[in-house]
């Protein structure tokens, strides 16, 4: 077994990685570039080495770099994380050459798996069943429209050296194909730093489930269940679970023996993934295989009791695996939800800054059997950078039952606290909650069809209000009691009629409720006679209110604002005001402020790099047409004009970064 090896990445795969290294008691280099200073694998790993400037290219990027820190440190072996180097052949051959083991596959696999064409020839050399389209090579933007015409749309644009989301669009008429060819090649070229792409068949109201494989250097390779990770937004996965909720025994055996197969035919060792678009019938076509280990590996590792990157560690040194096919099992479900930095406000653009609070839920056992795992690479005070994926969190729960798990995922979401940049949280937590996703009725087009028009926090109505109105009502009483607890005061003993009489102002909404004591906390009872029992043991200025309210265990996001708080649950979020009669009364007459309208500007929807300029000052552009484009955390995004209007002035230049709603033109 190594006795040092080194993580040739970043962020929380990078920390996932140091944590079972230093289980196996083996010591651990970390890689860093100027941005990542101060980042958490930098403070885990035993040693750290500088590896050059912020952006990729010239850091974690740069194979001689990292080859490098392995002679001056004398680490052995390198695990390659996700992404990256993760899936370059000549990463491997450059360790091997300097006599350092490389933990993953071989190269030859690499190569044969590593390309999404060439994989797509050898799945269907080994008769595996693949989509239908166009692996040769793409010449021109009009070529790419005459090959999707020949396929049939929609159609899929994909970078060879693809992954997560980056240099991929689905194009459903000719005009599309050609802008989404141009952005699929730029994106694969600055993030991969190969620009082919390739051409097939988008499958209508497809799943994407994905078989995780193992092997060793001796030839034994097994698979270990399904992952189902339909729940996506511009090809990029947000929520995945294990076992997938479509596929019966029999399905998974015939997609796991297909994997494997696979794996053999290129003598795969190490673990790798391989995908496969399914359809609604349980029909399934291979898509791709990433050789490498997947970002969503944890909801495997909770499933089947194995870790994954010991696994790995092991049979880079030689070992066999432990275990065969008939040895593997499945148990209980879990989920995973990707914890990101954007707005959904602001259609889930990327979103930069410090983490001024940072306090995600306790890991371990939590209430009804569920266990919490979070896999993270960011500290509260810690940055979220312009240059890398904006990635917070990985946040897993599994229980017995898959309904189990996403309640379980729903209640850690809520007392997940984060300050300081704008985050999918409140997004994730609504998910949990929408009836299709918990009736398991998924396909990759889920997040386009249930939420057409974006996210935005809902105000509380109904049921949702009520529970707001109490725990507003039991934190007003709990701040209120440490004032009564001031020393010296004159007062009645226990309440006084207006200390117990409250009105909760939800918006436009108002609850008009009496609060009094209960055994074990709070009791809230409304005007129509309903009443809530409440207990937590919250104290200010917790950021997250837990208890229990009614028969309900429930977190809840608190926050304070002036003369109220905002409170954020389930997807629900308000800002409330807890009066009495009288001043509720008074409030009702305050005037309130209104906001003027938004000039005629083009802003910055979020921290970026300015690609490019598509306008000139005097021309006239109609709606749709696109003005400007915008590259954050490797994702180039184009910003189209709204209406019909004349460009008067261009304030940003090409190269620039820009801060959130910077001007970048104005128009007449």
């Amino acid at each position: 077994m190594f006795s040092k090896i080194l993580i040739a990445n970043r962020g929380e795969i990078a920390c996932r990685v140091i944590k079972t290294a230093r289980r196996m008691g083996i010591r651990t280099v970390a890689v860093y570039s100027e941005a990542d200073r101060d980042g958490l694998h930098v403070r885990m790993a035993d040693e750290a080495v500088a590896i050059g400037p912020a952006p990729a290219a010239e850091s974690y990027l740069v194979i001689e770099r990292i080859v490098e820190a392995c002679r001056s440190t004398g680490a052995e072996a390198v695990h390659p994380g996700y992404g990256f180097l993760s899936e370059r052949e000549a990463f491997p051959r450059a360790l091997a050459a300097a006599g350092i083991t490389f933990i993953g596959p071989n190269p030859g696999a690499i190569a044969a798996m590593g390309d999404k064409i060439e994989s797509k020839k050898a799945a269907a050399a080994a008769g595996v069943s693949t989509v239908p389209g166009h692996l040769g090579t793409i010449d021109s933007p009009d070529h790419a429209v005459a090959i999707a015409r020949e396929i049939g749309f929609p159609v899929m644009i994909k970078a060879s050296a693809g992954g997560g989301g980056k240099g991929m669009r689905i194009a459903h008429a000719a005009e599309e194909v050609a802008e989404g060819f141009a952005r699929a090649r730029s994106e694969a070229a600055s993030s991969f730093g190969d620009d082919r792409v390739f051409i097939e068949k988008f499958i209508t109201d497809p799943r994407h489930i994905e078989i995780q494989v193992i092997g060793d250097k001796h030839g034994h390779v097994v698979y270990l269940g399904e992952r189902e990770c339909s729940i996506q937004r511009r090809n990029q996965k947000v929520v995945e679970e294990a076992p997938s909720p479509l596929l019966d025994a029999a399905t998974r055996a015939r997609m796991g023996e297909q994997a494997v197969a696979l794996a053999k035919a290129v003598n795969y060792d190490s673990a790798g993934t391989v995908e496969f678009v399914a359809g609604q019938d349980k029909s399934f076509y291979f898509l791709e295989m990433n050789t490498r280990l997947q970002v969503e590996h944890p909801v495997t590792e909770l499933v089947t009791g194995l870790d994954l990157v010991e696994l790995m560690i092991r049979v880079a040194a030689g070992e066999t695996l432990p275990f065969g096919q008939s040895d593997v099992t499945l148990s209980g479900w879990a989920v995973e939800s990707r914890v990101y930095a954007e707005d959904p406000s602001r259609g889930f653009l990327p979103s930069i800054g410090r983490l001024t609070t940072y306090r995600p839920p306790a890991e371990g056992e939590a209430d009804g059997g569920v266990l919490v795992r979070n896999d993270t690479g960011v500290y509260e005070g810690g940055e979220i950078s312009i240059y890398y994926d904006p990635m917070i969190a990985k946040l897993v729960t599994h229980a017995p039952t898959r309904l189990a798990a996403i309640e379980g995922q729903g209640r850690a979401l809520d007392a997940f606290a984060l300050d300081g940049i704008r985050h999918n949280i409140p997004f994730l937590s609504a998910l949990m909650a929408h009836p299709r996703w918990r009736e398991g009725r998924l396909s990759t087009g889920f997040l386009a069809e249930e939420f057409p028009d974006g996210f935005a926090e809902r105000a509380p109505t109904g049921e949702a209000g009520r529970l707001f109105a109490a725990v507003a009502a039991a934190i007003d009483d709990k701040l209120n009691g440490r004032k009564r607890g001031i020393s010296g005061q004159m007062r009645e003993p226990g309440f006084v009629q207006f200390e117990r009489e409250r009105v909760v102002l939800i918006g436009s909404e108002r609850y008009d409720l009496t609060v009094g004591a209960d055994a074990s906390g709070w009791a809230v009872t409304f005007g129509t006679g309903e009443r809530l029992a409440v207990a937590s043991d919250w104290h200010p200025p917790q950021p997250v209110w837990t208890g229990t309210v009614g028969a309900e265990i429930v977190a809840v996001q608190v926050r304070p604002i002036l003369n109220g708080m905002r409170l954020a649950h389930a997807g629900f979020a308000a800002e409330l005001r807890v009066y009495t009669r009288r001043e509720a009364e008074l409030a009702a007459l305050m005037p309130e402020k209104s906001s003027s309208g938004a000039g005629k500007q083009l802003l910055c929807p979020m921290p970026g790099l300015v690609k490019a300029i598509q306008v000139a000052a005097g021309q006239e552009v109609k709606a749709g047409e696109p003005l400007a484009i915008v590259e954050a955390m490797k994702m180039e995004n184009v910003l189209r004009a709204e209406r019909d209007a004349t460009v008067v002035k261009i304030l940003a230049k090409e190269g620039e970064s820009l801060a959130v709603d910077a001007v970048i033109l104005e128009f007449a």
